[in-house]
């Protein structure tokens, strides 16, 4: 079975076999991947995975709304949780990140409805034949970060979004030859 070159390795394989690509439209999931993004941040998308769990348990299982009532104390105490990423600057983008995040679910009715019409609410198959073609980032995932900086959020470059955008199926980046480009597209 022929994999994207980036998930030859056994640990990211059923990541890249299940999840990488696959359209999200659930708000929840939609947050996960903006904070696990936006913690990747100078670091390997593996070492992200590596502490999924822990982020998923500090982070209230990627509730937005708790979250977005992290107060400084809890703040504090992340920063002494071994289960993830203990950087401050980091850790405050997701609080703030979690009340941008609520403010645009009220204004658009959900948060999907707003990240998707940046691709007009369909998948951008692009047909890569090497990871190699794989850009940094494209003229959506820069349209994306600049609207998300206005309204208040961190931590979401284009390349951060861009990964973002591959990770939730916004855009289909697998290999042509990879087994799972077909399955994405459908």
């Amino acid at each position: 079975m022929k994999r994207c070159t980036w998930a030859e390795a056994e640990s990211m394989q059923e990541y890249h076999d299940t999840e990488w690509g696959v359209p999200v439209h659930d708000d929840r999931k939609i947050f996960e991947f903006l904070i696990l993004e936006s913690a990747q941040a100078g670091l390997s998308w593996q070492t992200i995975l590596k502490r999924r769990s822990g982020y998923r348990k500090a982070f209230a299982n990627f509730d937005p709304i708790k979250v977005a009532k992290y107060d400084e104390k809890k703040k504090a105490q992340l920063l002494k949780d071994i289960g993830i990423i203990r950087n401050k600057l980091k850790i405050k983008a997701a609080v703030n990140n979690a009340k941008s995040f609520l403010k645009i679910q009220k204004e658009f009715g959900s948060f999907d409805k707003y990240i998707w019409q940046f691709v007009n609410g369909k998948t951008i198959n692009n047909k890569i034949k090497s990871m190699k073609e794989v850009p940094v980032m494209t003229e959506e995932a820069e349209a994306l970060s600049k609207d998300l900086k206005e309204r208040g959020f961190s931590f979401v470059g284009p390349t951060i979004m861009y990964a973002h955008m591959q990770a939730t199926g916004m855009v289909n980046d697998h290999e042509v030859g990879c087994f799972r480009y077909g399955k994405v597209q459908q």
